[in-house]
């Protein structure tokens, strides 16, 4: 059997101290309102006018949208609380409708941007079919996407095999596998059946090692302890480790950490531990969210410091790190993998042409000088429970020697 052995222990991160909520600014909030508003009262102008719909039809169209606009609004609010059963019906129904909206909104923005010089080349008669047929399309394909993307969402993660060949990896490693899950979200529609039959994927997997890379909650320990609880039920020859996301210190990651412990789960903060396997070491460190800091400024996310007190001569050395962003920091420490989630892959275009705004990797495995590091899509999704073109997975990562690749 396999024996781990705790280094550098995490004396600069008090769990007893409470995790600081930032608070966002009422302007930020006030912002985001006027900007869904906008964006209905834009849909209803562009697409009204065009359907061929008598003016009762127009007036229902227009309370339709503002019944979305507060449907939307009130679902965020009730996400937030999921204390009763009708918040957890309201969070439901407003999740659904911001996926359907979105798609409606992208959609029509996409139809503007074609119907333009569509029209500057048709006759008249051709030119108002043209915008009849495309208002009408707009919002069945919204639809169509919602339905789509739901049942894409709703469904198991899949499996998706990633080999990683490491130069020096020791033949007893050779084979290592990681079974990676990222960014669940269990909260207002993720609950505790989805989450156990994460967990049985997981098991059948028969992994050497599980790695939780954050973003698993989005809510307290007193609102999502009961669904979270099936996590202590996985199985692997070295155990399950985990490391915070963002959406952790959102919930209060000190009640989230001291949890998962409980549950049997080793939480790594800035620190790192070393496991023997079949009569080699590999290097197991973890980092807090790359954003902790502004949570709490003794959580700041610090790669170096995951290696302190570790034996130099130990490889592979390994990097569970919530967002890809934390790669450059991770190189220059000198891990040679990178484990990382939060990007959800985009989850559904095109918010998945947006990541790169903010991240250095959308999904998959990629390079950074003589780092790897693979980006999972994600195993639940956030918001709507709406996926298209971007599945859910459950990551098994296979350590290879370099010459295999």
């Amino acid at each position: 059997m396999a024996t781990e052995s705790a280094a550098a222990p995490p004396t600069s991160l008090p769990l007893a101290r409470p995790t600081l909520k930032r608070r966002r600014p009422s302007r930020f909030v006030r912002n985001i309102v006027v900007l869904i508003a906008l964006l209905h009262i834009y849909v209803g102008v562009r697409l009204l006018p065009s359907l061929p719909i008598a003016a009762l039809g127009r007036v229902l169209g227009a309370l339709a949208l503002c019944a979305s606009f507060t449907l939307i609004i009130a679902g965020a609010r009730a996400r937030m609380m999921q204390s009763t059963a009708f918040a957890a019906k309201l969070a439901w129904a407003g999740s659904l409708n911001g996926g359907f909206f979105s798609s409606l909104a992208v959609l029509t923005v996409t139809r503007d941007l074609f119907l333009g010089p569509a029209v500057l080349l048709a006759s008249r008669g051709e030119a108002g079919t043209l915008e009849t047929v495309s208002a009408i399309a707009v919002p069945l394909l919204a639809v169509l996407a919602t339905v789509v993307g739901f049942i894409d969402a709703r469904r198991r993660p899949r499996v998706v095999e990633v080999e990683v060949p490491l130069a020096g990896l020791p033949p007893e490693l050779d084979g290592f596998t990681i079974a990676q899950i990222s960014d669940v979200h269990i909260g207002p529609t993720i609950k505790r059946d989805f989450v156990r039959g994460i967990v049985d994927i997981v098991n059948s997997l028969h992994a050497d090692l599980i790695a939780i890379t954050g973003d698993l909650v989005d809510g307290s320990v007193e609102q999502l302890g009961v669904h979270v609880e099936p996590l202590s039920r996985l199985r692997s020859r070295h155990g399950t480790y985990f490391v915070t996301g963002n959406h952790e210190y959102y919930s209060g990651a000190a009640a989230w950490i001291a949890e998962l412990r409980r549950l049997g789960l080793q939480v790594l903060l800035n620190e790192h531990r070393l496991l023997s396997h079949a009569g080699a070491s590999l290097l197991l460190a973890g980092v807090t969210d790359y954003s902790a800091q502004q949570f709490d400024p003794a959580q700041r996310s610090d790669p170096q410091a995951a290696l302190a007190g570790a034996p130099a001569d130990v490889r592979p050395r390994v990097l569970l790190a919530h967002q890809p962003r934390t790669a450059a920091a991770a190189a220059d420490a000198g891990f040679d993998l990178q484990l990382s989630g939060h990007t959800h892959g985009g989850q559904f275009w095109p918010w998945n042409l947006f990541v790169r705004l903010q991240q250095p990797f959308t999904a998959g495995l990629h390079r950074l000088g003589g780092l790897w590091v693979y980006t999972s899509r994600g195993s639940g999704y956030w918001g709507p429970p709406k996926r298209l073109g971007v599945p859910s997975e459950i990551s098994r990562v296979r350590l290879v020697p370099a010459r295999r690749s």
